[in-house]
């Protein structure tokens, strides 16, 4: 990475480089980048990620008037002296604020003239009376507060930034004047991404698995053999023909013997396919055309060219596909296949591991660690990235996840679907239209590009069901395919995660296991966030759980210690989410009742456990917004004051001494000491569900 310094100007010539104090991506030359005269400025060079897309500030899009003065400020946001307090904004802030100053001075610039004064005024001229106007169009046009709040924020820059700009500015601070904002701030905004649908993940992830471990085998054999051909044929010295014609007899020899057609393409032998097997050019081998067209009429040619290897995946006891086809628009041709390994990648990766689509665009070869116990075994897998959210590093920040066995099983993938010079593996695979549009410089796939390709695999896992009259297709949702995005996968994840279905995904993958690993490799990366949207899912799950108790009056025929507490707080918490003769039935709203009533009531298998930190005996917990949470995993049940008991909660400790009577009784008899500590335990069950067993 290279920084380009320069003499610190308050005014900006013409000449000045506009990304002189933003570290650049490798490999650019300063020299090249937008001067301050450019009527557009290229910013992509200046974004670090390797996923992000071209960025250009247009000001030909601006009213003529105002361009001087938005330049001068996107300077100064880009590269110029920061006023005291300030921060140096992002790249794509800076994007989204000359956005909304194109809505200003479009809107300033159709001003209705008053007496004394001119349609279109400047800054310094602007009063009062016009910037609550300004929050007047807002409310008219932005039906969002949080984007209200945008539009002003990026207006108050010409306030925030005056000193540093040469002429036309803001001569009072906005939020002084009354009408222009809102009575408050916004709140930030509860995560609006959506989530994948119940029906919908568990398919997804088996074809991906199928993908990745029964179908990729033969797709990376193909994709290695294509590779030797084109290295051969580079390595031969243009000319030779006397290798190349009798390779080339001996191949339609054996079409010949097992009457097998002619590689074709669009009709006609594929002279480039055939070239492949001599390792010569197309040229050298035309002096044999009338040699193929008389095997050809013979065998016939075929719709496409398949590369002679053997399929060695099966599903349902058969070979998955008959061949692979070397055309990169036929559905089942090398280069779509590639791109669909490539999506099954990304869904494995994403669902399990709770990487964002950042952190998974800058993995790298070598990235994985494999821990193994004394015999070799694996059992914890590593993997190293980037993290950019919350990091006041720009380029990213070094941080380690640890991942389940099918998610390292789809990194050994990729690594080895790129070629060896290949670090990125998030980069386009091998076939036209496989990766990001001409313009943008950046070297892995951008978000959109693995949204399509995502939404791709789809289609091809459901047109191949169709064609073999399979049932087990990704279904639609409400009669219509859903549409993936990448920001779905960590939101569904922490969904499953919280909820914890009973139903297997994927075969049998333990979303708890899953679970403790991944926290474990969150723990070291700051700002995450992960453990919070578990945790928020969590408090969802757990208070409709408690509605559901009060609903059926399950609260009033508790038992136990804290029976009473319980029956108190959860009756509150029932008549807070049916005041004003409501019950509560969306997310939203059973997420703020939970926020601000939390009745610190925790349901689990053996005991209910009613919170209360002075008596509380596991150990201290505090979840990701500092409130004290009971800690599960060393909770001491049997003498806890905290518990209370439901009759599903006696059931399981009734079916645990159900299961230690088997044990004393089965034979062979246990040894002494083990049959002793189950009495004691049996003894001690029994005693425990005799004292909290009587009415409420």
């Amino acid at each position: 990475m290279n920084t380009v310094t320069a003499t610190r100007r308050a005014l900006p010539g013409d000449d000045m480089l506009v990304l002189h104090r933003r570290p650049l991506r490798d490999g650019v030359v300063a020299e090249r980048t937008s001067r301050f005269a450019d009527d557009q400025w290229r910013l992509e060079d200046a974004v670090l990620q390797r996923h992000g897309l071209s960025m250009m500030l247009d000001f030909t899009t601006l009213p003529a008037r105002y361009r001087l003065t938005v330049k001068h400020l996107c300077y100064a946001l880009l590269s110029g002296p920061l006023p005291p307090g300030e921060r140096r904004v992002s790249i794509t802030t800076v994007v989204r604020i000359f956005v909304e100053l194109k809505r200003f001075f479009a809107w300033l610039s159709t001003f209705t003239p008053t007496p004394g004064r001119q349609a279109g005024p400047v800054l310094a001229e602007l009063r009062t009376a016009d910037l609550e106007r300004f929050q007047l169009h807002l409310l008219e046009v932005l039906p969002s507060p949080a984007g209200r709040y945008s539009a002003r924020r990026a207006v108050r820059f010409f306030w925030r930034y005056r000193h540093n700009l040469p002429a036309d500015r803001l001569l009072s601070d906005p939020r002084h004047v009354d009408g222009w904002g809102e009575p408050s701030r916004p709140v930030q905004a509860e995560n609006a991404t959506d989530r994948i649908p119940e029906a919908v993940p568990g398919p997804l992830i088996a074809w991906a698995l199928r993908f990745i471990d029964d179908f990729g085998p033969d797709i990376l054999a193909a994709e290695t053999h294509r590779r030797m051909l084109h290295e051969r044929r580079r390595a031969n010295t243009p000319g030779r023909y006397t290798g190349a014609t009798v390779a080339l007899r001996e191949l339609l020899a054996r079409h010949l013997h097992h009457n097998r057609p002619l590689p074709g393409h669009r009709g006609n032998p594929n002279m480039g396919f055939l070239a492949l097997v001599p390792g010569c050019d197309v040229k050298t081998l035309e002096r044999l055309r009338p040699e193929v067209d008389a095997a050809g009429a013979v065998v016939g040619i075929d719709s496409y060219s398949w590369f002679d290897l053997p399929i060695t995946g099966r599903l349902d006891g058969q070979p998955w596909i008959e061949a692979i086809a070397s055309d990169h628009r036929y559905a089942y041709g090398l280069a779509a296949l590639s791109r669909m390994l490539q999506a099954a990648t990304y869904v494995a990766l994403s669902f399990l591991s709770g990487m964002r689509d950042s952190e998974i665009k800058h993995l790298r070869r070598g990235c994985l660690h494999v821990e193994r116990d004394a015999d070799g075994t694996p059992y914890r897998w590593k993997v190293t990235s980037l993290a950019f959210k919350g990091e006041d590093d720009p380029a990213g920040v070094p941080a380690t996840w640890v991942i389940g066995a099918p998610a390292a099983r789809a990194i050994n993938v990729l690594e080895r679907l790129h070629p060896p010079g290949t670090d990125l593996l998030s980069a386009p695979v091998n076939g036209p239209g496989s990766g990001p549009s001409s313009r943008a410089k950046n070297e892995v796939l951008s978000s959109g590009t693995s949204n399509d390709q995502l939404n791709d695999f789809v289609v091809w896992v459901n047109d191949y069901c169709a064609l073999r009259g399979r049932l087990d297709g990704i279904p639609p949702v409400a009669g219509r395919p859903w549409r993936l995005a990448t920001s779905q996968f960590r939101r569904t994840l922490a969904w499953f995660i919280a909820r914890r279905p009973g139903g297997a995904i994927a075969g049998a993958i333990a979303y708890r296991h899953l679970s403790v690993q991944m926290f474990e490799g969150y723990a070291g990366t700051s700002e995450s966030g992960f453990r919070a949207e578990v945790e928020s899912e969590q408090a969802l799950a757990r208070g409709e759980h408690l509605l559901a108790m009060t609903d059926t009056h399950q609260h009033t025929d508790l038992t136990g210690p804290s029976a009473a507490e319980a029956a108190r707080r959860l009756e509150e918490f029932a008549d807070h989410a049916r005041f004003g003769g409501t019950v509560i039935t969306d997310r939203h709203r059973l997420r703020r009742l939970i926020d601000r009533q939390d009745p610190a009531v925790y349901p689990g298998t053996y005991v209910t456990c009613v919170h209360d930190h002075a008596k509380a005996l596991c150990q201290k917990r505090r979840d990701a917004s500092g409130r004290d949470r009971p800690d599960l995993g060393t909770c001491r049940p049997l003498q806890c004051r905290n518990v209370a008991l439901t009759g599903d909660n006696i059931t399981a400790w009734t079916d645990e001494i159900h299961r230690i009577d088997q044990r004393l009784t089965a034979r062979p008899p246990l040894p002494p000491l083990l049959e002793h500590q189950l009495r004691e335990r049996r003894n001690e069950l029994t005693n425990f569900l005799a004292r909290h067993q009587e009415t409420p």
